[in-house]
């Protein structure tokens, strides 16, 4: 099984990791918004081909999680770092309020059947963590689940610990079966997400985002900053590893993801399949019949 590299954004896979070891603003050092972006080009470029490598591989499958509060960025994040990549081998799949089908089903059921096939990239924007934190902020939602009695202990801490575990074989057997998950936590600030809410109202362009439950929510923001830290916690592992990526800054996050899904795909030997002597004795066949029609 693969395991991806270890970056400065690396959630540790001990169980140690705690909120306040994350950052929301770039750091010193960091690119300014011209810079970044300008880096980011090369990222998206090197990108494309490390895709048709993959894709012509035909070996491993790659899954990236996206995970966020509202108004972090994803959808502008996986827009700009896949921008050139060939939609051929390439999928997102956006996970919403989940349906009546998809609630008569285990909770992992509707990303199961979303999964990318060998040598493709899939995106997950949101996903069965969900069920770790929205969930979690609202246990009213387990109601619709409509789980048999002995699948809710009288403690939902254990009930969370259950899906932990749950989530964590689940991601291991994709690893050992060639899909190379990484899950990156945008980690925005309180104050920015406000001055992103402000702008979707400000901006006629932007009033389409806005979404006065997404505003609500916001009285929630400790009970999510705890779900986070515990989901991070208990399912950052070696081959399914979680980065929280600082997302108060949205070009240099975007370049953060895509260095690291860049330096993924070079860790991982892709190659085009080589072609053997009786194959390219054919192939001097087919050259002959071409060049003397």
């Amino acid at each position: 099984m693969i395991t991806p590299p270890q970056t400065p954004w690396t959630v540790p896979a001990d169980g140690s990791f705690r909120l306040e070891q994350a950052r929301c603003a770039p750091p010193d050092e960091a690119p300014g918004g011209k810079a970044a972006r300008k880096a980011l080009k090369k990222q998206v470029k090197r990108l494309d081909d490390l895709q048709r490598r993959l894709y012509a591989d035909d070996r491993h499958s790659v899954l990236m999680i996206f995970q966020a509060m509202d108004a972090a960025g994803k959808d502008s994040t996986i827009r700009a770092v896949f921008s050139g990549v060939n939609p051929a081998a390439f999928q997102v799949t956006s996970f919403k309020k989940p349906s009546a089908n998809e609630l008569d089903q285990d909770f992992l059921w509707r990303t199961t059947r979303a999964l990318p096939q060998r040598g493709r990239i899939g995106v997950f924007n949101r996903s069965y963590y969900e069920e770790v934190l929205v969930v979690r902020v609202h246990p009213e939602y387990l109601g619709a689940q409509k789980l048999p009695p002995d699948a809710v202990p009288g403690d939902l801490d254990e009930l969370w610990t259950q899906r932990y575990r749950s989530i964590v074989e689940h991601e291991r057997h994709l690893a050992r079966n060639g899909t190379v998950v990484l899950k990156f936590w945008l980690n925005v600030s309180r104050g920015e997400q406000k001055r992103r809410f402000l702008r979707r109202l400000d901006v006629p362009e932007k009033n389409w985002k806005f979404n006065a439950g997404d505003v609500a929510e916001r009285n929630h923001w400790p009970a999510y900053m705890a779900a986070y830290e515990d989901a991070l916690r208990h399912t950052s592992k070696p081959w399914a590893p979680w980065f929280a990526i600082p997302a108060d800054d949205k070009p240099l996050m975007r370049l953060t993801v895509a260095r690291i899904v860049v330096e993924t795909l070079e860790s991982m030997g892709l190659r085009y399949p080589e072609v053997g002597d009786a194959e390219r004795a054919r192939f001097d066949e087919m050259r002959r019949l071409l060049e003397n029609e």
